[in-house]
C-alpha cells in the first residue's frame, strides 16, 4: 500500500471503486468466459490479462481527468472541441448508448436466464417483470442500495468460481503460460473481442470519471488498480472453470458441473448470481446511459431527455427477451460489439487526458502512460476491425 495512504483510507479506496469491478461482471463476462474456457482451454487467458491491465489504465485516466479538472470526461470532450463539440459530443453518445443497448439486451437475457434455471416461471413473464422492476427503479433513482447486496451476491459467486477453478487439472505453468502467451485459435476472434469488451467497457470510463471527485490522487490510483485486478482475477476463475463443461455449451450445464463437483448449493448459487449479475447491469446500463447523456450534453437528471435515453436502452433489452432470443449467442455478439466501439470512446479518452489546455502539467500522461494508453486502443481496434471485415466478408460471400 502507497505509504501515503492508511490502512483504513486505502481499504475504503478498494471498496469504494469495486463498483467498477462490479459493473462489468455482469452475465457477459459469466458468459463470455465460460464459454472461452470450455472452447479452448487456457488458450484465451491471454486476452483476460490484457484487458485487465488495460481496464486499470484507462479507469485511472478516467477518474484523473476529474480530479485533475473537476470536470468530468463528458465535460473535458463538450469543451475541448471548440464549435464542434456539439457535433462530436452527439457522436460520442450514439457510441456508448449503442453500446449500453447492446448490453441490456444481454443483461435482460442473463437475468432470466439465472431465474430459469432455478423455477418454473415463464421467460416471458419473467423479462417483463424484470423490466418493470428496472424501470420503477430507475424512474424513482433508488438503485445504489440494491446494486450494491446483489453486486455483493455476484462477487460471492466469483469466489465459488474461484473454488471451482483450484478443483481443475490445470498446472499452475500452464495457468502463467497462458497469461501472457498470446494465441489465436481457429475461429476465437469474436471471444477474443468479446472477452477485450466485457472487461474494458465504455460506458465504465463516464462512470470512473464521474465518481472521484473527493479522492486524492494515491487514494484513486490504490483503489483503482486492486479493486479491478480482483475482478479480473474472478474472470480469470470463471474461465479456468469453463474448462470443465464437457458436451453442449449452456447455462444449464454449467449449473449442473458446478453441482458435480461442489453439491447443489453451487448449482442455486450460480443461478442466483446469474440473475443478480444480470438485474445489477440491466439498472447499471441505461443509468450510464443517461449520466453520459447528461455530462455531454448538459441535459438534467429530470429532463425528459435524460429520461427517453434510459428508457430508450431499457426497451431495446426487454424487446430481445420478449422475442425469447437465444441468450448466449446474444450475449457473445454483445460482447464482440461492445469491443469494436472501445476504440472509439478511448480516442477521446486519451486526447482529453493530454488536453494542455483542461488538464495541469501534472495530471497529464507521461509518455510511458501514453504508450501504454496508444497499445490498449490500438489492440482493441486491429481485433475491432479485424471482426467486422470477417463479417462484411462472410456476408459477401
Amino acid at each position: 500500500m502507497p505509504k501515503s495512504l492508511s490502512f483504513r483510507s486505502g481499504l475504503g479506496s478498494i471498496l469504494f471503486w469495486s463498483v467498477i469491478s462490479a459493473a462489468f461482471i455482469g452475465p457477459g463476462t459469466v458468459t463470455t468466459c465460460l464459454l472461452a474456457g470450455s472452447r479452448f482451454g487456457l488458450q484465451l487467458l491471454w486476452a483476460l490479462s490484457f484487458s485487465t491491465i488495460g481496464t486499470i489504465i484507462l479507469q485511472e485516466a478516467a477518474a484523473r481527468i476529474t480530479i485533475a479538472s473537476g470536470l468530468s470526461l463528458g465535460q473535458v470532450v463538450a469543451q475541448s472541441y471548440g464549435t464542434r463539440s456539439r457535433l462530436i459530443a452527439g457522436l460520442l453518445l450514439s457510441s456508448v448508448i449503442g453500446g449500453c443497448a447492446a448490453y441490456q439486451a444481454g443483461n435482460i437475457l442473463g437475468a432470466v436466464s439465472g431465474l430459469s434455471l432455478i423455477t418454473a416461471i415463464s421467460p416471458t413473464f419473467l423479462t417483463a417483470a424484470i423490466g418493470a422492476v428496472c424501470v420503477f427503479l430507475l424512474w424513482r433513482g433508488s438503485t445504489g442500495l440494491i446494486a450494491q447486496i446483489l453486486g455483493t451476491i455476484v462477487f460471492v459467486m466469483g469466489i465459488a468460481f474461484a473454488y471451482v477453478a483450484t478443483r481443475s487439472d490445470q498446472s499452475a505453468g500452464a495457468f502463467v503460460g497462458a497469461l501472457v502467451r498470446p494465441v489465436l485459435p481457429t475461429d476465437s476472434f469474436v471471444l477474443v473481442i468479446g472477452l477485450i469488451g466485457t472487461t474494458i467497457v465504455p460506458y465504465n470510463l463516464f462512470l470512473a470519471s464521474g465518481i472521484g471527485r473527493e479522492q486524492s490522487l494515491a487514494e484513486m490510483r490504490w483503489g483503482i488498480g486492486v479493486a479491478i485486478l480482483i475482478g479480473g482475477l474472478i474472470s480469470m476463475a470463471i474461465l479456468v472453470s469453463g474448462t470443465l463443461v464437457t458436451g453442449e455449451f449452456s447455462f444449464r450445464n454449467v449449473a449442473d458441473t458446478l453441482a458435480n463437483r461442489l453439491g447443489i448449493w453451487s448449482q442455486v448459487l450460480f443461478a442466483f448470481g446469474l440473475f443478480a449479475a444480470g438485474f445489477t447491469s440491466a439498472l447499471t446500463a441505461p443509468l450510464a446511459a443517461a449520466v453520459t447523456a447528461q455530462s455531454l450534453m448538459g441535459w438534467g437528471s429530470t429532463s425528459w431527455q435524460y429520461r427517453l435515453v434510459w428508457l430508450g436502452v431499457m426497451g431495446i433489452g426487454l424487446i430481445f427477451g420478449l422475442l425469447n432470443a437465444r441468450p448466449v449467442p446474444v450475449i457473445i455478439v454483445v460482447q464482440a460489439i461492445n469491443g469494436i466501439l472501445l476504440p472509439v470512446v478511448t480516442i477521446f479518452l486519451f486526447q482529453a487526458v493530454n488536453s494542455k489546455k483542461l488538464i495541469p502539467d501534472e495530471y497529464r500522461n507521461s509518455w510511458l502512460q501514453n504508450v501504454a494508453m496508444l497499445l490498449v486502443v490500438g489492440v482493441s481496434l486491429l481485433f475491432g476491425g479485424w471482426n467486422v471485415w470477417l463479417a462484411v466478408r462472410n456476408l459477401l460471400n
